[in-house]
């Protein structure tokens, strides 16, 4: 990453929902930005935490044991192998950290959706 990033703008050059973009990285991290809206699915990071900061909107982080409730400039780290899911009833603008390699699915055995770079 050579410039500075515009989240706003990077947010606004997609719609998908569940298809984060990369828009950089930070050592061996990827830098993301995405969208939700309805419910994601639930997985764990064996080997990860899973890092959310909310942009815009509601997000809730559901765990087995309790939701987390998330508005705009709040964030939520979600303990590695925590079994967790993602929820958006009015829909969400996210940034996520995650080392690369690492599938939004995480262990649920849905393919994750490619991250392109934006």
């Amino acid at each position: 990453m050579s410039d500075k990033v515009d989240l706003a703008e990077k947010l606004a050059s997609f719609d998908e929902a569940f298809q984060p973009k990369i828009v950089g990285y930070y050592n061996d991290n990827k830098i993301l930005v995405g969208k939700m809206k309805g419910e994601f699915v639930w997985h764990s990071h064996p080997d990860t935490d899973d890092f959310f900061l909310v942009v815009s909107g509601r997000l809730t982080i559901q765990l087995r044991d309790r939701d987390v409730e998330l508005g705009p400039g709040e964030l939520y780290v979600v303990p590695r192998g925590v079994e967790h899911c993602p929820r958006s009833d009015e829909g969400a603008e996210i940034l996520l950290i995650e080392p690369r390699g690492t599938p939004s699915t995480g262990d649920s055995g849905v393919e994750a959706a490619p991250e392109d770079e934006i």
